[in-house]
């Protein structure tokens, strides 16, 4: 399965962006450049991006187009070449939604529905992580081992759960261990990553490693995490540190 877009965080601060438009439309691609740090300027000036927001859009996209400019025109997805997400932001932490372009207010909702999900101290508790970042290497030397260990601590019920953790990054430096070696068997009855159970889902966006056959689809083995190691054999009675997932289709 390929992305239909490939998500990315550019940083704008000071950095010219063309808005082309008047009336709320471009006002609105205005406050959110403003936002960013985004110095706004004309068609005329040099710059990477361009945002136009016209009613007859064509002639002036096609312009900057010529020119290499990447290109975002208001509610025209078929002449974009970006799109600008619906943004929850929890400073340094931002979540970015994005249907492209197909749904500005589908991307909308969901905006509003992690917006009241995610507690305001989600940005407390990123930068916490990051001033401790030697602290855990410190902790943990092994890589594997210190994903492993944030991992668990992050996840429901952990010392740092997102949602319901008080935050405490010292005091999980302190107390808090690395997950033991853990082998789990899924045994999938569809090829269809949409008919995978949530506790499947879940496991397999945690798993370490996969080990598989053939006759699991790539579309289940990418909805792992990219750094998670892809197998193709049967695990071994000691298939390693971490948690690792024996797949297997039924039938």
């Amino acid at each position: 399965m390929t992305l239909a877009a490939l998500p990315l965080f550019v940083k704008l601060t000071g950095r010219p962006v063309i808005l082309v438009g008047a009336g709320e439309p471009a006002d609105a691609k205005r406050r959110l450049l403003d936002r960013a740090g985004a110095r706004v300027v004309g068609e005329g000036e040099t710059a990477a991006l361009a945002i136009v927001a016209l009613d007859e859009p064509e002639a002036v996209v096609a312009r900057l187009k010529a020119r290499g400019l990447l290109v975002n025109c208001v509610d025209r997805p078929d002449l974009c070449d970006f799109t600008l997400p619906a943004v929850v932001d929890r400073d340094p932490v931002l979540i970015a939604i994005g249907t492209g372009g197909v749904s500005a207010g589908l991307a909308a909702a969901l905006r509003q529905r992690l917006e009241a999900l995610l507690p305001a101290s989600l940005g407390a508790l990123a930068r916490g992580l990051g001033r401790s970042r030697g602290a855990m290497k410190a902790r943990w030397p092994d890589a594997g081992a210190r994903r492993r260990a944030l991992a668990d601590a992050l996840g429901e019920g952990g010392m740092l759960d997102l949602l319901a953790g008080d935050g405490d990054v010292d005091r999980w430096l302190a107390e808090g261990v690395a997950s033991e070696a853990q082998l789990v068997t899924l045994r999938l009855t569809s090829p269809d990553p949409e008919d995978l159970t949530l506790r499947q889902a879940r496991l397999l966006a945690q798993a370490d490693r996969l080990f598989h056959l053939g006759d699991v689809p790539d579309a289940i083995l990418n909805r792992a995490r990219a750094d998670a190691a892809r197998i193709f054999a049967r695990p071994p009675a000691d298939p390693g540190q971490g948690l690792s997932l024996w797949l297997e289709m039924a039938g």
